[in-house]
């Protein structure tokens, strides 16, 4: 069979149109100007890209972020938020987990009436989508009352020490 540049599969170098790796743009798609003569003088392969060239004023900017991590304001921030988070999580994915468990160890059980056509099963499932909301609405609050503010001071410092949004 042959392939779309002339030569034939069995030629080194050459890749067939079966190929489930061959992933070839069409003629004229996502070519740079003169990419095809440069790809030519490569090989068919394009040339390495120059490499980006630091900007002078990241390296204060650097700086001043890694003392704002190393600081003990946004290390309080973060274990804020590590004391809500990792419980929480814990918490929820054990309800999951214990209600999944249970439809399925427990088939009798989930199937047991409650109230009309209501069984457990299904308050089980509304009550996952209770504790979802419950969840984010204590995370927001939690949020806005324990770490905004702090976050919010790290914020303002960071942005005096590195002269705003110029990067």
């Amino acid at each position: 069979m042959d392939k779309q540049d002339g030569r034939s599969a069995g030629e080194p170098g050459g890749v067939r149109l079966d190929d489930p790796w061959y992933d070839a743009l069409a003629s004229g798609w996502g070519e740079v100007e003169g990419a095809a003569e440069t790809a030519g003088e490569w090989g068919g392969v394009q040339p390495p890209r120059p490499a980006p060239v630091p900007d002078q004023r990241s390296a204060p900017h650097d700086e001043v972020y890694l003392a704002v991590q190393r600081s003990a304001a946004f290390q309080e921030v973060r274990r804020r938020y590590r004391r809500f988070v990792l419980p929480g999580t814990a918490v929820f994915l054990a309800w999951y987990l214990a209600y999944v468990i249970a439809a399925t160890a427990a088939p009798g059980l989930m199937a047991h009436r409650v109230a009309g056509a209501l069984n457990v099963a299904m308050l089980a499932g509304l009550g996952q989508f209770a504790t979802t909301f419950l969840l984010t609405w204590a995370y927001a609050r939690h949020a806005r009352m324990r770490r905004d503010s702090a976050a919010l001071d790290i914020r303002w410092e960071t942005q005096e020490l590195t002269g705003g949004n110029v990067r």
